[in-house]
Parts: structure tokens; C-alpha cells; sequence
């Protein structure tokens, strides 16, 4: 069996920048067992599966380990594989997830994705995270993944995990994101992942679904500008909404090829 693929740099416009993600048109769904096998292949922190019909895109999502409820940055790559490159000519698509569906437009070179607003709660910071920090949080809050508020940009770039403690816990597809005022944008962030291959995901388009809610509602903003502070980099362009939030951002393509599955 022969797959089309294409390795797309998501929330970038810079070769090498952004998150990386391989995105892989199916003709119908493969066995599970066999997606994961594919994901842990291509090796980087995403890789989008889609079949298409006549009414819709079903999109599911595979980190090297296992199957995501929901990623942004993959959507994105996907989007634009079909805007870009595969000659998908409406204005707006609608992929079919796990977490319902998501729409994605397409405004000149930049890609806006409607997700699911996921506001964090106030929670207490699980014993393995905060011995894993060399830097305490100032506010930690919980929703699918942990947000972890600091003082500053500075603090955020200086955080180092220690990855022994880290990996004591288990958030599934969750993970812990730490965020701050940004010095040059609204707000600023990185995220980590316990227990995964990749420890810093490079750009995180999920973790805003819940990073958005709350620094709209802390800068008393609608519309803000973030950067994850990776080693990579990656800069998104936000919106609050009621029930959920648009995160904008541009892509890169970096290659396109074959799978070659038995």
C-alpha cells in the first residue's frame, strides 16, 4: 500500500522553526496498532491521519507513543497540506475529531483554527512536578494539562526539568504548560510532556484552548499575540470566545514523499 505524506513546519514561517508534523492521507483507517507504528516511524510530535468522504475529513492525531484527543499544530499542517497542496479550494474546512468538529480558515498565508476552550481550574501542583521544576510556580492550574503561571518571561525560558522526577507521573495525553506575561507579545509559554519521547513539544496549539481563556481574562484582552519559547520558536495569534478559541498561525512545507506499507 502506497501513502502520499507531507512533513509540514506548523506555527512558523521559517524552514526548521514551529512544530514539525507529518501528515498522511489514508484511504480508509488503518488498524491502530498499525497508525502508532507509523507515528513512532516518522519521529517527530505529531503525525495526522485523515480520510475524506464526500460530506467530510476525519482526522485523528499520534505522537510517537500514543493517540492525542486533540492537536492544534497538526490540524494546522493538515490544513494547509490540503489548502496548499492538494488543491482544496473552500474558504473554510471541517475536520471530524475527537473532539468534535474543528474548522479551519485560511486568510492570505495564515491558517485560524477554531478549538474547544478548555478554561483551567485552580489545583494543587502534584508532588513529582514541582520536585521536577528548579522554579516554583506562582499559580498552578489544571484543566487537561497543568498551567503553571510565573513572574516573568525570564522564568519561563530558565525552566529545566529535571527528568528523572518528571516521568514519575502520568498525565496521558496531558502535560504541563508554564506561561507568563511576554516581554515582546501578550503572553508566553513552553510545554513538557512526561513520560513522552519528546520532553518540550516546540509549539503547542492545544495547550492554548486553555492558555487563551485565561490570559484574556488576567490582560482583559480578546485578541493577543503568543510565542512558545522553544528552541525552535513558534508565534500564534489569538482570539477568546465564548465557548471556544481561534488560534492563527502560518506553515512551512519541508517535504513530501510515499509510505510504503505492507
Amino acid at each position: 500500500m502506497e501513502l502520499p505524506y507531507f512533513h509540514v513546519d506548523a506555527f512558523t514561517d521559517q524552514l526548521f522553526g514551529g512544530n514539525p508534523a507529518c501528515v498522511v492521507s489514508l484511504p480508509q483507517w488503518l488498524p491502530d496498532e498499525l497508525l502508532l507504528k507509523i507515528a513512532n516511524e516518522n519521529g517527530v510530535p505529531e503525525t495526522a491521519f485523515y480520510v475524506t468522504s464526500a460530506s467530510k475529513i476525519q482526522l485523528r492525531w499520534f505522537t510517537p507513543e500514543i493517540e492525542m484527543d486533540l492537536c492544534g499544530h497538526a490540524t494546522l499542517a493538515t490544513a494547509h497540506v490540503l489548502m496548499s497542496h492538494l488543491n482544496f479550494t473552500q474558504p473554510k474546512l471541517q475536520f471530524e475529531t475527537q473532539s468534535g468538529t474543528l474548522e479551519v480558515s485560511k486568510v492570505e498565508d495564515m491558517y485560524f483554527l477554531t478549538l474547544p476552550a478548555r478554561p483551567a481550574v485552580p489545583a494543587s501542583l502534584p508532588k513529582p512536578i514541582g520536585e521536577a521544576l528548579n522554579i516554583p510556580p506562582m499559580t498552578v492550574l489544571k484543566a487537561r494539562d497543568y498551567v503553571l503561571v510565573y513572574e516573568s518571561e525570564t522564568a519561563v525560558r530558565n525552566i529545566v526539568i529535571d527528568r528523572l522526577k518528571f516521568d514519575e507521573i502520568n498525565l496521558h495525553t496531558g502535560g504541563v504548560v508554564v506561561t507568563a506575561i511576554g516581554d515582546n507579545c501578550d503572553f508566553v509559554s513552553r510545554f513538557f510532556t512526561p513520560q513522552a519521547s519528546i520532553l518540550e513539544d516546540p509549539v503547542t496549539g492545544s495547550a492554548h484552548c486553555s492558555l487563551v481563556p485565561f490570559w484574556a481574562e488576567r490582560l482583559k484582552k480578546e485578541r493577543m499575540h503568543a510565542r512558545q519559547l522553544s528552541k525552535r520558536m513558534g508565534d500564534l495569534f489569538c482570539e477568546n470566545g465564548t465557548d471556544h478559541v481561534i488560534v492563527g498561525g502560518k506553515a512551512r512545507s519541508f517535504a513530501s514523499g510515499t509510505l510504503w506499507i505492507s
